[in-house]
């Protein structure tokens, strides 16, 4: 078979076909009879199986924290987030002069009043009960984290030594929905003024969690401060230096926070954003009452700085459904994934002298044997068709799917439907006819020449408004993929050499 190009007649060609089942006279409506184009369909047989995920890449901007029981395997599943806070490139004006800070001890040294980190929450696409009782440990990092290592999902900071021992460290019960704050809190009228969404459906308040580090804070060299926040006060009038970047920042000053629950089951809640606030007060200038004013400053958690989601899962669950050939498995976060291997072989010497114009897949669902319930997790949403070699390297750049070895599509109809993934065949057949060349022992080097996998993701979108004759039109414009950490599970139709899923591949040929 001739792997081609699509030329413009064969897209015509196809899409006549997606329209119309009689295809008998296609190519002599479309062509002379000089050079009429003939189409043919073949079905192929396709096996998949369940393979298990130790660990996945990420860059999630968004982290997870919490413990779970999965109601169909019965083993817990749990995710602790790390993170850095981001220093802008301008942080440094925006502190006031020494002289301008009233906030001070009795010794007359600078001081902060408070300092909180508020963590807001997306309730929306966090799992169990809101108002279920957890307990959170937040610790302090001894040092930055490696930025090679911590992007892999079975990153531990505690086991590698990240956790400074004799450092801060707090404990906070918690609800997903707190009720126990203040309304001028909740509604955060004077430091979420940016913000114009809420997480909860009666759009009225943020649902976050406030951790406040107001107790004595000792540094590495024995210092003891009131809290945290003077801490990073004095050490900016010390060396502003330390607050050019954040590089500097977390490698001189502050190296950031591991969130861990340690109590309480039933709730993984997802960070929808976090920030670090300092707040003193400086002189009023404009105050003829002689009256300070409270100031504050502001440190993010961003994707800018690492940010990491470690997760644990029961390895003996987990294998127990990888060996179920009944089916097979999507599961996240970094649980199982679906492997297909394509009859590429086959594909190119059956229509040796025709030009591959298409190939369309389906892979069905199956319906969860478990009771559907509010504790089920949620079906994988969107899906991603990628060659299997090219799985790390494709989230490590941040790709997006390009139609070639990385296809996307969203569930429809209890189904996952790959339209045409031609490029892909078309590159594994020319990958292995390239390497065979050259080496005749390739295909025993390569085992994946001619697998793919099923990888649930999520896509990162800038959204962005339009103006049109009908008014406004807000878009979305995709700029990375993510391996997806949310809890979800699907069961699909499994394709075994008995009872193979099918792949529709259309063929084209010229007669000239």
């Amino acid at each position: 078979m001739k792997f081609k190009s699509i030329t413009a007649i064969a897209l015509c060609a196809m899409a006549f076909i997606s329209c119309d089942e009689d295809t008998a006279n296609i190519g002599t409506s479309l062509t002379s009879d000089n050079d009429r184009l003939t189409v043919t369909t073949h079905s192929f047989n396709v096996v998949t199986q369940s393979i298990a995920v130790d660990s996945v890449f990420t860059r999630e901007r968004r982290g997870y924290f919490g413990r779970v029981k999965d109601p169909e395997t019965n083993a817990y599943v749990k995710s602790e987030f790390t993170t850095q806070f981001n220093m802008m490139e301008d942080m440094v004006s925006t502190f006031p002069k020494l002289e301008e800070i009233t906030s001070k001890d009795e010794n007359g040294n600078i001081i902060a009043d408070s300092c909180f980190v508020r963590i807001i929450l997306d309730v929306n696409n966090s799992y169990g009960d809101t108002l279920a009782a957890m307990k959170l440990r937040v610790s302090e990092l001894d040092r930055p984290i490696n930025n090679e290592l911590m992007h892999y999902t079975n990153f531990d900071p505690k086991e590698m030594g990240y956790i400074r021992q004799g450092g801060m460290q707090y404990d906070k019960m918690f609800t997903m929905r707190d009720l126990t704050e203040s309304d001028s809190i909740r509604y955060l009228t004077e430091v979420n003024l940016h913000r114009n969404t809420a997480t909860t459906t009666d759009n009225s308040y943020y649902d976050e969690m406030i951790l406040r580090f107001d107790k004595p804070y000792t540094d590495k060299d024995g210092v003891t401060y009131n809290n945290l926040g003077t801490y990073i006060l004095r050490q900016y009038y010390d060396h502003p230096e330390y607050f050019k970047n954040s590089y500097n920042f977390i490698h001189h000053v502050f190296p950031g926070l591991h969130f861990e629950t340690i109590d309480g089951t039933g709730v993984m809640a997802r960070v929808m954003e976090m920030d670090m606030f300092v707040f003193y007060r400086v002189k009023d200038e404009f105050d003829d009452e002689d009256e300070d004013s409270k100031d504050f400053i502001m440190m993010s958690s961003t994707e800018e700085v690492v940010q990491t989601t470690k997760v644990t899962n029961d390895k003996e669950a987990i294998d127990r459904l990888v060996a179920d050939n009944s089916c097979t498995y999507l599961k996240t976060p970094a649980g199982i994934f679906t492997e297909v291997t394509f009859p590429v072989d086959e594909i190119s010497t059956s229509h040796p002298t025709d030009s591959l114009l298409s190939a369309k897949i389906a892979f069905q669902r199956q319906n969860n044997q478990s009771q559907a319930s509010a504790l089920t997790f949620n079906v994988p949403d969107k899906l991603m068709l990628i060659e299997k070699d090219s799985l790390d390297s494709f989230f490590k750049s941040r790709g997006l799917f390009n139609n070639i070895y990385a296809y996307q599509v969203t569930l429809d109809k209890n189904a996952y439907t790959f339209n045409n993934i031609s490029n892909l065949l078309t590159q594994m057949h020319q990958a292995k006819e390239k390497g065979v060349k050259s080496d005749p022992n390739w295909v025993a080097k390569h085992p994946n020449w001619n697998k793919a996998l099923l990888v649930p993701v999520e896509i990162n979108s800038i959204k962005y408004s339009s103006s049109t004759v009908y008014g406004t039109q807000t878009n979305e414009t995709p700029i990375s993929t993510e391996n997806k950490l949310g809890l979800t599970s699907t069961r699909l139709v499994k394709g075994t050499a008995e009872q193979p899923i099918q792949i529709q591949v259309i063929y084209g040929k010229f007669k000239n």
